[in-house]
């Protein structure tokens, strides 16, 4: 860690103004952009400090937006999905507006309820070159995408790979009433020819096949 300069002291805890919310290092938090049309820029306070005039000031490590990466946003890109950057900065600790968690790409997809303060993250950014780690994750269905958590997925019960409805020329409503999916590859040809109610999609209730329910 570094040093604290002299005339400043490193602080414990901030307490957000106007509320009771406390920030320490190692929380994630919002903070109000220059422009007031965007969302908040999300970053993890790496450090709290105050200068002799008691100014108080946060080290941060953002958190990238996909459309605020050099390839953009993609199809596979959950809408609160974040890459933590190697990017760095200190700001004022008046532009925090409230805090909020970033969860592990795991424990998102177990959430029964998505509230506007949880978000994930799958990769390490480099802001410089563009590059992701890790590089390479599974795909699923056979568009071959990694998974976004926001789209509902059946999973076949021949080859237990996960699939979009869409991708295997179904609507989500015919989807969510299936009791059971087999993909192409794992029915028989007499099969396909059968109502698609009667194939063998996961459970509704199941985690990943439900889409994400957000709170208002």
């Amino acid at each position: 860690m570094a040093k604290t300069k002299p005339g400043k002291k490193d602080l414990d805890s901030y307490t957000i103004k106007g509320t009771n919310k406390v920030v320490r290092p190692g929380d994630c938090v919002l903070m109000r952009p220059s422009d007031s049309d965007k969302p908040p820029y999300v970053a993890k306070v790496e450090k709290i400090e105050a200068d002799h005039r008691n100014n108080v000031k946060v080290r941060v490590r953002w958190y990238y937006r996909p459309e605020e990466s050099i390839g953009g946003r993609r199809q596979f890109h959950g809408a609160k999905e974040l890459f933590l950057s190697d990017h760095f900065d200190v700001q004022s600790a008046h532009t925090i507006e409230g805090k909020c968690i970033v969860h592990t790409f795991k424990n998102y997809t177990k959430l029964e309820n998505v509230g506007g303060e949880d978000y994930f993250c799958r990769f390490e950014y480099k802001a410089a070159t563009g590059g992701f780690t890790p590089d390479r994750v599974a795909v699923y269905c056979k568009c071959e995408m990694p998974y976004n958590p926001d789209d509902l997925m059946v999973q076949c019960e021949g080859c237990k790979d996960w699939f979009h409805p869409s991708c295997m020329g179904m609507t989500i409503e015919e989807a969510k009433k299936l009791d059971h999916f087999l993909c192409s590859d794992c029915s028989s040809d007499d099969d396909t020819k059968r109502s698609l109610n009667s194939f063998p999609v996961s459970p509704a209730a199941e985690a990943k096949v439900e889409p994400k329910r957000r709170k208002r």
